[in-house]
C-alpha cells in the first residue's frame, strides 16, 4: 500500500484510487452526480471534477470489429488512443480460435456481440464484404463497413494505421455534428443506407 505523509494526515493512494473507480462505475451505470456523491459523502461538484479531469473525448459511442487483422495489436492500440468504446479485433488465429468452440456457444456469443453493438450510434466494421452485408442488414445505418477483402477471407489483412485513424476521426465528427450521440430516436429522419469506405490495405 503506498501512503502518504502529508502534514499530519496519511493518506492512502489505493484507497482513493477505489473511491474513484467505485464513483465512475456509478456515473457509468446511470447514476446522477449528486447520487454519486452522496453515496461516497463528497460534494457533486467534486465529482463533476473528476469527470472534467479524466475526459478523453465527447462525443457518441463508437465500436470498432474487424477481423482478419495482421497487425492487430497496432489496431488496438489506435482504437484505445482514439478512446472507442468498445474494440473487438482479431487476428484470423484468434479467429480460428472462437470458430471451434460449440457451435451453441459460438451462436450464443454472436447474438450477445449483436445485442451490445444496437446500443452504439456508430459501428465500424472491417471484414470480407460479405460479413459487411450481413451485418448491415441487421445493425441497419449505423454500421460503417470497411471491406477488407472478397468472402471468404481466410487471411490476415494489414490495414493501414493513418487511414483508419483519419477515418475514425471523420466517423466520430460526423456523428457528433449529426446528433448522432443523443440516441438513435435523434437521428430517425437520416438516411437509412449504411456506408461504405475505402481503407487501402498493404
Amino acid at each position: 500500500m503506498r501512503l502518504y505523509r502529508i502534514g499530519d494526515k496519511v493518506v492512502s493512494r489505493e484507497k482513493l484510487t477505489r473511491i474513484v473507480g467505485d464513483i465512475l462505475a456509478e456515473r457509468e451505470r446511470g447514476a446522477t452526480q449528486e447520487e454519486a456523491a452522496h453515496a461516497h459523502g463528497v460534494q457533486r461538484t467534486f465529482v463533476s471534477f473528476l469527470e472534467s479531469l479524466g475526459e478523453i473525448r465527447r462525443g457518441p459511442k463508437v465500436a470498432l470489429v474487424a477481423f482478419p487483422v495482421a497487425n492487430a495489436d497496432e489496431v488496438r492500440s489506435l482504437a484505445e488512443e482514439k478512446a472507442l468504446d468498445l474494440t473487438v479485433v482479431l487476428s484470423q488465429t484468434e479467429r480460428e480460435g472462437l470458430e471451434s468452440a460449440p457451435a451453441a456457444k459460438l451462436f450464443n456469443q454472436v447474438l450477445e456481440v449483436l445485442a451490445q453493438l444496437r446500443d452504439f450510434d456508430v459501428i465500424v466494421l472491417l471484414a470480407s464484404d460479405w460479413r459487411i452485408r450481413t451485418v448491415e442488414k441487421i445493425l441497419g445505418r449505423e454500421v460503417v463497413g470497411i471491406p477488407l477483402g472478397h468472402s471468404p477471407l481466410r487471411r490476415d489483412v494489414e490495414v493501414d494505421l493513418e487511414e483508419l485513424s483519419a477515418l475514425l476521426e471523420t466517423v466520430i465528427a460526423e456523428a457528433a455534428q449529426s446528433g448522432a450521440h443523443r440516441g438513435r430516436d435523434s437521428a430517425e429522419t437520416a438516411s437509412n443506407a449504411p456506408r461504405r469506405w475505402d481503407l487501402s490495405s498493404k
